[in-house]
């Protein structure tokens, strides 16, 4: 069993809830979300929102906070081989309700497949607030490209404004 180590991040001021899956080796590694240097959310976020890529942890921090994002994974802890989404057994989910109830998050968006999939198994009930799947940033999403990632992505824009 894995356990999730890393914290979310959000504020009174979130207005919505990115999610993926589980940490991959590299993030657990890093302790912060989206470690690994192929994946692309941290480009494609920055992209989005019109900001200079952030290079560290307080960097990353600060952007999602100062554009009102909240992130988090949907699984809390499960048996999960290296960092294969479709290896999860065993899930646990995370307790989304205090970070919905504390902040002004609305929406919630799923980063891929997987977190959309576990979310809707896991979590819908709980939280009654439907979610908007977006393209996984992985690298195995091989299908997007980044100016494709970029342009799936700028849908989040409408809620953080």
């Amino acid at each position: 069993m894995v356990i999730h180590n890393i914290d979310p991040v959000w504020d009174k001021n979130s207005k919505i809830l990115i999610l993926g899956s589980f940490p991959s080796v590299k993030s657990r590694e890093e302790g912060f979300f989206y470690g690994h240097p192929q994946n692309r959310f941290w480009r494609v976020l920055s992209a989005v929102i019109g900001c200079p890529l952030p290079l560290c942890i307080d960097e990353k921090r600060a952007m999602l906070i100062k554009n009102r994002i909240a992130l988090w994974d949907v699984v809390a802890s499960c048996d999960i081989t290296l960092s294969s989404d479709s290896s999860i057994k065993n899930a646990e989910a995370n307790d989304l309700l205090p970070i919905i109830a504390g902040s002004e998050i609305e929406h919630i968006f799923t980063n891929g497949g997987a977190a959309d999939r576990l979310f809707k198994k896991y979590c819908f009930s709980s939280v009654k607030t439907e979610s908007h799947r977006l393209p996984s940033t992985s690298p195995a999403n091989a299908a997007y490209s980044l100016p494709r990632l970029i342009d799936e992505w700028k849908v989040i824009l409408d809620f953080i404004s």
